[in-house]
């Protein structure tokens, strides 16, 4: 049993074959060459799709933040799956159960399990390929959503095959292909380090989530992970005017076109409640469980000494009285 479970820990190979490749291709950039065009439709690709990721695939699919209609759901499923993150279903479910353990044993991303667990072997590994639809029968009822998480692979393949045509090899692996590439690792990082690098405004007890500025610039938005963890069916990431968050002004833009509605926002209680006090330094969960159990071991090796004492000066007792009998008897007998 505990084999089978390692051996679903790992990288599945042929699994990760296309993500290695894809890696593995970039530098023939060099070769093909790549000017403005190409740079500017990287960018675009970039910024687009981490909407469609982070507004569609997150806030939407996973967390039901707004609602959309029929029509824009799908479109919104299709715009996050050029990213080649798997199908709409399957990331959403998984990212439900990342929530419902966060930082636990059961957490399929924890940082717990090490930086390149998190960042992308969990992607990888023969464990979680399936989708859980269980934990996605809200949504799980649309064949189109259903036929989309299936085929997943085809709207990036695609995008690929237009890239290629309207700007030859050059397009593909800087237009499209590093794009993607930046794409992963960028999404990446919110499972990788915003629960370990950042501040925490909230105490949210179960899991040691954290606000990246940083992290919130490259991923427009998903950065502020403690306001989200705190608050998480809110559309809203940013919770303040100064901490940026790029897809909720987008999905806000969506609403004022009545695209969107229902927009969820935090509540002036849900935003008192659970709230750092100002000057505490909070370490986290994480830094928290490796207190304790420093501490615990702390405490297991003062008992450990405290007996190796205790037998020490039993043993010197012994030993001493033991001494002690011999002349006791020799005074004895000498004066009879």
């Amino acid at each position: 049993m505990k084999k089978a479970k390692a051996r679903s820990d790992r990288i599945d190979w042929l699994h990760a074959l296309p993500m290695l490749l894809v890696h593995l291709s970039l530098p023939l950039a060099f070769w093909t060459g790549a000017g403005w065009n190409e740079a500017i439709v990287c960018v675009a690709l970039y910024v687009v799709r981490m909407f469609f990721l982070t507004a569609g695939y997150h806030r939407y699919f996973a967390h039901r933040a707004y609602k959309l209609g029929r029509p824009m759901q799908f479109l919104m499923a299709v715009g996050g799956t050029t990213a080649a993150q798997k199908g709409v279903l399957w990331w959403a479910a998984h990212h439900r159960d990342h929530h419902l353990y966060s930082d636990t044993e059961r957490d399929i991303h924890s940082p717990t399990k090490g930086f390149w667990w998190s960042h992308m072997v969990w992607f990888l590994c023969g464990k979680h390929k399936e989708t859980k639809f269980d934990r996605i029968r809200d949504f799980a009822v649309y064949p189109e959503l259903r036929w989309l998480n299936r085929w997943w692979i085809v709207p990036p393949a695609l995008l690929g095959v237009v890239c290629w045509l309207f700007g030859g090899w050059s397009m593909l692996l800087v237009g499209f292909l590093l794009s993607t590439v930046l794409l992963w690792h960028g999404t990446f990082t919110i499972n990788s380090l915003s629960h370990v690098w950042g501040s925490r405004r909230f105490d949210t007890q179960t899991d040691d989530s954290r606000n990246n500025p940083v992290l919130a610039l490259i991923t427009l938005g998903e950065g502020w992970h403690n306001n989200h963890h705190h608050v998480q069916t809110s559309a809203r990431q940013g919770f303040y005017w100064w901490e940026i968050d790029v897809s909720y002004y987008a999905i806000k833009v969506l609403s004022w076109l009545r695209l969107a509605k229902d927009v969820m926002t935090p509540t002036a209680k849900q935003l008192a409640r659970h709230r750092l006090k100002k000057g505490t330094h909070d370490f986290g969960k994480e830094a928290a469980r490796r207190l304790r159990n420093a501490r615990k071991a702390a405490g297991r090796y003062y008992d450990e000494k405290k007996q190796d004492l205790v037998q020490a000066v039993d043993s010197a007792r012994r030993a001493a009285e033991e001494m002690v009998q011999p002349a006791a008897e020799r005074s004895g007998s000498d004066a009879s």
